[in-house]
């Protein structure tokens, strides 16, 4: 009678351990780009929301929703005080969070305080212009910007001192321009430079790769440059980097999602699993293609070293320009 109590006690404790291990898919699943549809974070979610759709690891669609501001500061902040533990909230960030992290421009929260998930893609900076500009070639831009910085208007989806300030702060310091003379405007997202460029409101557009994917369909727009170690595959090697045309400026841009921080171990591994099954299957890889992105894949206690590594560097960076302390 003993051993058979023993052995009842025994499997029950068993299955209690396994389920505290193991955690089924959420019922509900969101995805939230801290920033207005169209630019870089939507992008994303969408590649997300598409392929666990088309993979099957969910069976109710994922929810995509905006929440922008501060290129991510007020979702960083919502999910962490407010949404904290909703195992099926995703929150996209990039290469910009990460440099906004490193500036304090989250407020008080720092980057310990969430749960890093996946990295499931890369991006490079760029330098855009309406296809009928009289630059062809970064040299003739930086040029112009040299001989008169005010009458270059530079767009981009952030303020200074964020990543897309930060690429053409460091051309323009590789070219001898004083870059707190360039004239720049801060928009909200990566649709909306776009936008203003196509209406001639601006002159050039520092941004990211794959958003201007869609744009060169079109044939409305020129990269001049993209900021890449080398030229990138397809019909995108057409482009030359910043580097083979004298500007030293690398700038490759990661993108991801992160996790509220009181989300549970066994929901955050079911995440991690998922993750590693979805970006080996055909589906995912082409809507990655289809974006623009290129493969950089990374997950758990990895990606949670490589972030905090990367913040510690575009700390360094930013101090250079006298924006972090």
């Amino acid at each position: 009678m003993k051993n058979t109590i023993r052995t009842s006690l025994t499997a029950g404790l068993l299955v209690l351990s396994m389920s505290s291990v193991f955690a089924a898919a959420p019922e509900r699943t969101e995805c939230i780009a801290p920033a207005k549809p169209g630019g870089g974070f939507d992008l994303t979610c969408k590649l997300l929301q598409v392929s666990l759709q088309e993979t099957g690891q969910i069976t109710t669609p994922m929810r995509v929703t905006y929440m922008p501001g501060g290129v991510g500061a007020v979702a960083y902040n919502a999910i962490i005080a407010q949404r904290p533990a909703e195992a099926g909230t995703l929150v996209a960030y990039s290469g910009g969070s990460l440099l906004n992290l490193s500036q304090g421009k989250f407020g008080r929260y720092s980057v310990d305080d969430v749960k890093w998930l996946a990295a499931i893609g890369t991006d490079y900076g760029m330098v855009a212009v309406r296809d009928d500009a009289p630059w062809k070639t970064l040299g003739e831009l930086m040029e112009a910007m040299k001989q008169d910085p005010t009458k270059v208007v530079v767009g981009a989806g952030a303020s200074i001192g964020s990543q897309d300030w930060m690429k053409t702060a460091l051309l323009a310091r590789e070219a001898g321009i004083d870059p707190r003379k360039m004239r720049y405007v801060a928009f909200e997202g990566g649709g909306e430079p776009v936008t203003a460029l196509l209406g001639n409101h601006i002159q050039v557009v520092s941004g990211d790769m794959s958003e201007m994917v869609p744009h060169l369909q079109s044939g409305k727009m020129r990269v001049l440059a993209v900021m890449a170690d080398k030229r990138l595959p397809g019909e995108l090697a057409q482009i030359p980097t910043a580097k083979e045309q004298g500007f030293n400026v690398e700038w490759p841009i990661i993108r991801g999602y992160y996790l509220g921080p009181k989300v549970s171990d066994a929901d955050y591994q079911w995440w991690e699993d998922a993750f590693k099954k979805l970006v080996t299957t055909k589906e995912f890889q082409q809507q990655r293609d289809m974006r623009g992105l290129f493969e950089f894949n990374m997950f758990g206690s990895e990606l949670d070293a490589y972030v905090k590594k990367q913040v510690a560097t575009y700390r360094e960076q930013a101090k250079s320009f006298g924006l972090a302390k």
